[in-house]
């Protein structure tokens, strides 16, 4: 680590003191408002775990407790991510309109940001690793998002497949992590020069793909959480050569500091944030593409469904969805037209609502989590205690209409249940209950 040391020191030589110190200091936590399903400021009045807003996001917040278990998370009203990560999306400048490519996608922070600021526009959120992206959609289920497509792929398949396409992408490439260090033990004990260098080689084989799907006007983010100047300005100095068409615009933030003095790049338009600027490491940099085509994706005819999907689905549903896909008899509805994968692995594409199994339909998970609440016509508010047992894999005692309804707390669905009349049975995935000896947050 000595290496590592000295390089920092390089770049803040009058900081290095209050760099050290840092690393023995708890990281940074925030978290994100998820506004598809709460106002920030209903959000400010019912919760009382945030302290001060962040200086990277408007809805983004300080927090200092482990908030993973608290009903408002299982419900899908927040995103736990870091601080200074949020700032990668607010660069891009979202339109509600707006076609997004996230590139390298999981866990799902930078996709359900940029889902919430979307209207009538549409996300696709890729991962290459199959592990990784189960993460991811498990996060954008949980956060409601419906506008959107999840892939399983290469990105050099994907913008192949879809050559200019895209308004804006983000590319939160793979990194040597270094600003991680406190999270991830690993990062400090893999780190080596070598392994910059094969990141950096890594991520211009990424932005080489990105560029293909880059609309004529559309804008391109790239940001890492390493320090390492060999990932951060002397690539986007590599690419700003690479593709003379392509301009590094200024992010215009005051959060963090300019960039390390390169050749080829107005330092002053990227941003750079170490611990002393209140987040973890991370680079941003933001670049538009002022020639090229602009196409649009492929869009699929809209399907009609069965008689026993539309049953439901007048049953459940205060409005009906537009457009539906079926697929091996599960049934997805968006309120757009979906896109033409061709031949590219698809995990999701807008809102799962269920499965045809012989004479009947079973709703799935994602269906009463979706980000708009107004639109399910039976849900079941119940108590903190109730949740509680309910999260536990338990049926519990309500009387209430027979047939599939959702569950809430505080008027915000975090599961289903099938209920007889006196009693609900629990529909909620054995993967999302929790363990014995875990709780919601908050309960004695």
């Amino acid at each position: 680590m000595d290496l590592f040391y000295k390089r920092m020191e390089s770049y803040i030589p009058d900081e290095m003191e209050a760099f050290m110190l840092s690393l023995n200091r708890k990281m940074y936590q925030g978290l994100r408002v998820n506004t598809k399903k709460i106002s920030k400021e209903k959000f400010i009045q019912s919760f009382s775990d945030i302290e001060q807003i962040t200086p990277f996001c408007d809805n983004g917040f300080y927090i200092s407790k482990n908030l993973g278990n608290h009903p408002y998370h299982i419900c899908g009203l927040y995103y736990l991510q870091e601080p200074s990560a949020m700032a990668v999306v607010e660069a891009l400048d979202i339109k509600e309109d707006d076609v997004v490519l996230d590139l390298c996608a999981a866990p799902g922070g930078k996709s359900s940001q940029i889902a919430a600021k979307l209207k009538n526009g549409f996300l696709v959120s890729n991962e290459i690793d199959s592990k990784r992206v189960q993460i991811l959609l498990s996060n954008m289920e949980r956060m409601g998002m419906v506008n959107m497509a999840i892939t399983n792929t290469t990105p050099e398949k994907i913008c192949t497949t879809f050559p200019s396409c895209f308004d804006k992408i983000v590319v939160d490439a793979p990194c040597s992590g270094e600003g991680m260090m406190k999270k991830h033990n690993l990062a400090r004990q893999e780190w080596s020069y070598e392994n910059i260098l094969y990141c950096a080689k890594r991520q211009k084989d990424i932005l080489r793909q990105a560029y293909k799907a880059l609309k004529k006007d559309g804008i391109l983010v790239y940001s890492t959480c390493t320090y390492a100047k060999e990932e951060n300005e002397d690539v986007i100095a590599w690419f700003l050569k690479e593709y003379p068409d392509c301009e590094l615009v200024d992010i215009h933030s005051s959060y963090g500091r300019s960039g390390l003095k390169t050749e080829g790049i107005q330092e002053s338009y990227v941003r750079r944030v170490f611990p002393m600027d209140q987040g973890e490491g991370h680079f941003i940099a933001k670049i538009v593409k002022t020639q090229g085509e602009k196409r649009n994706l492929p869009v699929l005819k809209n399907q009609k469904v069965d008689k026993i999907t539309m049953t439901f689905l007048k049953e459940q549903l205060n409005e009906l969805y537009s457009h539906y896909y079926i697929m091996n008899g599960n049934v997805y509805a968006m309120d757009r037209e979906f896109i033409d994968f061709k031949k590219i692995k698809l995990l999701r594409q807008g809102l799962f609502c269920g499965t045809v199994l012989k004479n009947r339909f079973e709703p799935s998970h994602a269906f009463y989590m979706n980000e708009d609440i107004s639109r399910l016509k039976k849900v079941v508010d119940v108590s903190f205690d109730l949740m509680n047992a309910f999260m536990h894999g338990l049926s519990i005692s309500y009387p209430c209409e027979k047939g599939f309804t959702a569950l809430s707390y505080e008027g915000y669905p975090f599961g289903f249940g099938k209920s007889d009349g006196m009693t609900i049975k629990n529909k909620i995935p054995k993967g999302l209950r929790f363990m014995e000896g875990t709780y919601l947050y908050g309960k004695k």
